[in-house]
């Protein structure tokens, strides 16, 4: 892995340089993407970033003035906060195995570039471009301004348990620059279209909940979204809702994506590892937020005396188990397997 200057020196390095951002973009990406992109002219390298169709209302803004022409032909590929090469765009698939640096914060970062750099320990991928930036040049209020999108959006407004107080001396770092961090703040923190209120509201309704309260599963249905005529500006980051909820510290939320196909997004307090629990469904992030693609739901061995396949099927997952137990006998440690056809 590279350091922060070692970075910085390869990228000095480059030109015409085309940068990644992931699927369903969110602000850590975004930002990260246009102030990396931002401070590459800024030292009289041509850069672009590759269109991403996720983009929602509040993102788009920041991404738009730096998104290559069709007609782009990259020398080297760099992502931002990208911690698989399954979490590509479609369109960025094609650069799978042309990434010459990827930079990321996420434990769950697989190393695919040519050269990488992860920092785990950051709340926000933005920390770590911050630093690698003012390797590059100055900090200026075009840099600084996505930076800061990138730090306050990734932390949930500075709230979430993996700040620390380097996030805090990052972001007045970028403040200093004078950007006007209160209308980004009100923007992403303050600001809620009746849409998405009707649609907190419907999945607080139909919410269900286990283990003595703790867990609360929210669900997503395309339906749910039709009925409201909601955008992706209206469901961006729906998975904050869960966790917000009092006594719960495990938080699952369901949005389907397509036929069969659903992003699974889990927000934990201390006693759940969240990028564990994701990895085994073939996704990742953090400790305390991490993420998953669900095409169908299988689970190892089901316990088929407890209610928990029923009620996953009840919500309509197509659920598949290799083994179901019909009883268990602590005394004697006799087990029962269901009879499979």
């Amino acid at each position: 892995m590279l350091t922060v200057s070692e970075a910085a020196a390869l990228l000095r390095s480059f030109d015409r340089v085309l940068i990644l951002t992931h699927i369903r973009p969110d602000g850590d990406t975004v930002g990260c993407a246009a102030g990396l992109c931002a401070a590459l002219r800024a030292i009289g390298k041509t850069a672009y970033l590759l269109p991403n169709p996720g983009l929602t209302e509040n993102t788009a803004p920041y991404f738009t003035p730096y998104s290559a022409p069709a007609d782009f032909v990259p020398e080297k590929v760099v992502s931002t906060d990208i911690a698989t090469v399954g979490l590509f765009p479609d369109n960025a698939k094609s650069y799978a195995d042309k990434v010459d640096l990827a930079i990321d914060h996420h434990p769950s970062f697989e190393g695919f570039g040519k050269a990488n750099i992860v920092r785990p320990e950051a709340a926000a991928c933005g920390e770590l471009i911050s630093d690698i930036v003012r390797e590059l040049t100055p900090l200026t209020p075009e840099i600084a301004l996505p930076l800061y999108v990138a730090i306050s959006t990734d932390t949930g407004g500075f709230i979430y348990s993996n700040v620390t107080a380097a996030t805090h001396r990052a972001a007045a770092t970028l403040m200093d620059t004078g950007i006007d961090y209160r209308a980004v703040n009100k923007l992403f923190f303050q600001t809620k279209s009746r849409v998405r209120m009707q649609l907190e509201a419907a999945m607080l309704a139909e919410a269900k909940f286990y283990d003595s309260n703790r867990t609360a599963v929210l669900s997503v249905p395309r339906s749910l979204l039709e009925k409201f005529h909601a955008t992706e500006s209206d469901a961006e980051d729906l998975s904050a809702l869960g966790p917000q909820i009092q006594g719960v510290d495990c938080a699952v939320t369901m949005r389907e994506l397509g036929d069969g196909v659903w992003k699974f997004s889990l927000r934990t307090g201390e006693r759940v590892n969240a990028t564990e629990v994701c990895r085994l469904l073939g996704g990742g992030g953090h400790a305390r937020a991490a993420g998953a693609t669900l095409e169908g739901v299988g689970i190892a061995v089901e316990k088929g005396f407890q209610p928990g396949g029923a009620k996953i099927r009840e919500m309509g997952y197509p659920l598949e188990s290799l083994a179901i137990v019909e009883s268990m006998d602590d005394a004697t440690g006799t087990v029962v397997f269901r009879p499979q056809p």
